[in-house]
């Protein structure tokens, strides 16, 4: 039913063989959509047919300046390429897509579509008017470039560790380390790096906080949080919800995490636990191997893929055979992982920074979901049919760690190893919830007083940080890394307010979990089903689809996590 073997789109509105280079190479198709008659449904259909193969060439041409950059922060031609694309090509394409939103919705045929599978596209194009002003067309210029600038300045970080230069990324795999003075030495090494940049990150950040006030208000808006909400498209759910969330995780989640680490400070022998005690197993515990480099992970990856869905595996192969894998972490390379989608070409691009480490498994199989949504939606007929909600987005990846970890014996061939690599993933379900609430707790405090000082912020974070942590965890000591914590978060800096999804997202995914532990077989139909759906549903009617609900308050937050954590107790048995 599902197939990967997928192609680039053909085109029949843009030449064969145009590619992006400048504002006036692309011009010509601008107007030919802008001086076109949409006054009957044929005409209608066929011109948004047309403005969707425009859409997703640019798309792509903007994705691959991303992606390159991202690779290789050292090569300044780049940056360079993606800066001219944000400076010269952006805005001219924004100011002509709010002409061309305009015109569909004053289209006298607009109300012969299939208002069905239109809704949500529409209302994403009326939204997209409302929040159009051509002052904030050069600020967003200006904030896209801005917001790189956190890669550059995290991904040059590296730190000696036993005479040798390691990224940060690969230094924290001594945290998994069993003698705890080394697991301690790595995490002041990587804190007081960090450190270092702390000015640096803290004077863009406040450039980039008066960039996004500045277009709210060019539009009135009350404030940044308004601004955001509708860019984001959070048609079904606002500020109230979020704030609910935040004391569901308090109410429901604290109260385990605790529990989880007054078992491992027990497990440790320990007299009290410290940050770099987290990822540690007991004295005489070697830390997980799952994989030896970046193709063992990959190959190791489409098998365990294969035992859950053929197709899955089918999709990650594609990507192997097009080149669209660059999974290893090196100097040079920004910090992160994502899957970038490319409208034309259909399979995505997978980027991360594997260090050996049991977290790289979780982050290949998360993005390998989001590659498998990229897939399934591909088909859809419009570009924006594509664009789907990251609440949705996000329960395709964190679904697909709790799926394929049922598989994860292609990763161990020893039982205990096996466990405790699924103990590590049921715990993290857990853990993740009060960072998630502490994040974005923390951005409605930075956009609801955006004029805050350093000091200021460094107060509230501490405030907000401290509502939401295990009592079982000692900082003692730790006090100047603990105020600047913040900064490792690269969503404050590049997608504002993008975070709560994954809160969202991951109580979806035990949703799907418990669907899968049930019956495997009806869950993944499910999955799929909802995937293929793309942005053509409300986030409610994709959750359905998926056999779900779409529900993050206190009550449901406690279900799912005292389904998780009696999971947890199952594997201790």
């Amino acid at each position: 039913m599902y197939t990967a073997d997928i192609s680039k789109t053909t085109r029949h509105f843009l030449d064969a063989n145009f590619t992006v280079t400048d504002w006036d190479s692309l011009l010509p198709y601008f107007k030919n959509l802008a001086d076109r008659n949409i006054d009957t449904q044929p005409e209608l259909e066929q011109w948004l047919k047309d403005n969707s193969e425009l859409e997703a060439a640019i798309s792509e041409d903007a994705c691959w300046r991303q992606i390159k950059m991202t690779c290789d922060i050292f090569d300044k031609s780049l940056e360079e390429a993606f800066n001219y694309f944000c400076n010269h090509i952006q805005p001219q394409v924004q100011a002509y897509a709010d002409v061309l939103n305009k015109k569909l919705i004053n289209s006298n045929a607009i109300n012969s579509l299939d208002q069905q599978l239109y809704h949500t596209y529409i209302r994403g194009i009326k939204k997209n008017i409302e929040i159009f002003d051509e002052k904030n067309i050069a600020i967003n210029s200006e904030l896209a470039i801005a917001q790189q600038q956190y890669g550059a300045i995290t991904g040059a970080m590296t730190v000696q560790f036993d005479g040798q230069e390691y990224t940060l990324q690969q230094a924290a795999k001594f945290l998994e380390h069993e003698d705890r003075a080394k697991r301690e030495v790595a995490y002041i090494a990587i804190n007081e790096r960090r450190f270092l940049d702390k000015e640096k990150l803290d004077v863009l950040f406040d450039s980039l906080i008066n960039k996004r006030k500045q277009l709210a208000d060019n539009l009135n808006l009350p404030s940044y949080i308004d601004y955001r909400f509708k860019e984001l498209g959070r048609f079904d759910y606002g500020v109230t919800a979020c704030q609910q969330f935040h004391e569901g995780v308090k109410a429901h989640v604290i109260p385990l995490v605790d529990k989880i680490y007054a078992d491992k400070k027990a497990a440790l022998q320990v007299s009290t636990l410290k940050p770099w005690d987290i990822e540690a197993e007991p004295k005489g515990t070697k830390a997980l191997q799952p994989f030896t480099n970046g193709k063992d992970l990959l190959q190791k990856s489409i098998a365990c893929f294969e035992k859950l869905h053929p197709f899955f595996a089918a999709c990650l192969t594609k990507m192997e055979t097009m080149g669209h894998f660059d999974i290893e972490s090196r100097k040079g390379k920004m910090p992160g992982g994502y899957n970038c989608p490319l409208a034309e070409s259909g399979a995505p691009f997978i980027f991360m920074n594997a260090a050996g480490q049991m977290g790289d498994v979780t982050t290949m199989v998360h993005e390998g979901g989001h590659a498998v949504h990229s897939f399934l939606a591909h088909p859809l007929a419009l570009t924006g049919f594509k664009e789907y909600p990251m609440e949705i987005a996000e329960v395709a990846s964190m679904a697909m760690e709790l799926f394929s970890m049922e598989h994860w014996e292609v990763f161990f061939d020893n039982k205990d190893d096996l466990r405790r690599a699924k103990l590590h993933q049921l715990e993290r379900c857990i853990t993740i919830f009060p960072w998630i609430a502490t994040i974005d707790k923390f951005q409605f405090w930075i956009y609801n007083n955006p004029t805050h000082t350093v000091a200021e912020r460094n107060a509230a974070w501490l405030n907000i940080l401290n509502e939401f942590s295990s009592k079982e965890l000692d900082f003692e000591g730790l006090e100047k890394f603990r105020a600047n914590s913040w900064q490792r978060q690269l969503h404050l800096y590049e997608v504002p307010f993008y975070y709560i999804e994954y809160g969202i997202a991951q109580l979806g995914a035990i949703g799907m979990y418990q669907q899968y532990k049930q019956n495997p077989t009806a869950a993944l139909d499910n999955y799929c089903k909802a995937l293929s759906l793309g942005g053509t549903a409300t986030l409610p009617q994709l959750y359905a689809t998926a056999g779900i609900s779409f529900d993050f308050s206190a009550e449901k937050i406690k279900s799912l996590m005292e389904f998780v954590y009696m999971e947890m107790e199952e594997l201790k048995k």
